[in-house]
């Protein structure tokens, strides 16, 4: 069997290359040891030592599989547990008693938007056994309604209600002497405004409409609509956040001071906020559960890791972000893979109306 162009696709193997090279792959992710023909020949496969070395060589040549040192057997590349992923590789379900794990943590009431992300990283990260991220997710629904309604007569709550049925409640003093006119009047010059426009894109441009529009509208409006748009931002241009936890799950498998090293640049890559974020973005505008494996992202090529992560959606199927898991190459993709999917899935029902 030779193949004229490396990384052949799985329709490229013959069945004897097919079996050999699904029983490696599985070994691997296994053990994390490389694979020799004798090992397979133990295994079951029916043909000799000498016949399971000139496949397993075919397959080195094709990109498949490297061997690691000299005289060692074989693991799989990028290329080849991709190619495994994709065509071969058995997605079963998680256990009962991890459904009731998940259900249980994920569906307190109560909880706000950052603690449900938090939960929802650290339980990930244990059931996975690798390091888990989440970011919190663009505000990008428009705006339906905004309201200051008073409290008292030195406390008002100011409520924005997003297109999407999200509601966003901020508490907010009031200066003495506000009356509900002049209330009325904060609440229907950012109506007018802001209405069908997401909060994070039309924030600029409404400061300077409210400088513009000052000697138009009464002063404690003014400040009453500036402290609005102070309070609904958390008084600033809110930062998104990143959560990764996990990270000690890392070092258990690491053996070999190779992978100790892979480990150390993979923790870097952790610290690289901007482009965890830009990746897990990439992972919201797709459809289901998505695999990066070794150099496929940027981020990851020099620690060889693999991510598997899904996006997380509200009820009316619109994407709020998405959360994954970071391991090792040989992350045990059969069992991590629909434990992501579900997490996502709960997480995105027990976020589905609260504020974003």
């Amino acid at each position: 069997m030779t193949f004229l162009n490396p990384s052949p696709g799985l329709p490229a193997l013959d069945q004897r290359a097919r079996d050999i090279f699904r029983r490696i792959v599985e070994s691997y992710l296994q053990t994390g040891e490389p694979v020799g023909s004798r090992t397979l020949a133990m295994s079951g496969v029916s043909l000799s030592p000498a016949s399971i070395r000139n496949t397993m060589q075919d397959l080195t040549m094709a990109g498949l599989l490297a061997s690691p040192h000299t005289s060692a057997g074989r693991i799989p590349t990028h290329a080849g547990l991709r190619l495994f992923v994709d065509g071969l590789l058995e997605v079963g379900d998680i256990s009962t008693e991890e459904r009731r794990e998940i259900d249980g943590r994920l569906a307190g009431r109560g909880r706000s938007f950052d603690e449900a992300l938090n939960e929802a990283s650290s339980l990930l990260s244990g059931l996975a056994g690798g390091a888990s991220i989440v970011a919190s997710p663009v505000r990008d629904a428009g705006v339906k309604h905004v309201e200051f309604v008073a409290l008292g007569h030195d406390q008002a709550l100011a409520v924005l209600v997003g297109d999407d049925g999200s509601v966003e409640n901020r508490l907010m003093p009031l200066k003495a002497g506000v009356t509900p006119s002049t209330l009325q009047e904060a609440s229907n010059f950012l109506n007018a405004r802001l209405r069908g426009r997401p909060l994070h894109e039309a924030r600029t441009e409404m400061r300077t409409e409210l400088d513009a529009a000052r000697r138009d509208l009464d002063e404690t409006a003014a400040r009453l609509v500036e402290d609005g748009l102070a309070a609904w931002s958390g008084g600033v241009e809110r930062e998104r956040a990143l959560i990764v936890r996990g990270r000690a799950n890392l070092l258990q498998d690491a053996g070999a001071m190779e992978d100790l090293e892979k480990v150390r640049v993979l923790f870097d890559d952790l610290e690289q906020k901007e482009q965890l974020i830009g990746l897990l973005d990439g992972v919201s505008s797709a459809q289901g559960v998505r695999i990066f494996i070794g150099a496929e992202t940027r981020l990851f090529s020099l620690s060889g890791s693999a991510v598997i992560a899904a996006p997380y959606m509200s009820g009316r199927q619109r994407v709020l972000g998405a959360i994954g898991v970071i391991g090792p190459a040989r992350l045990n993709y059969a069992r991590v893979i629909p434990l992501v999917d579900y997490t996502a899935r709960v997480l995105g029902r027990m976020l589905d109306g609260q504020e974003t």
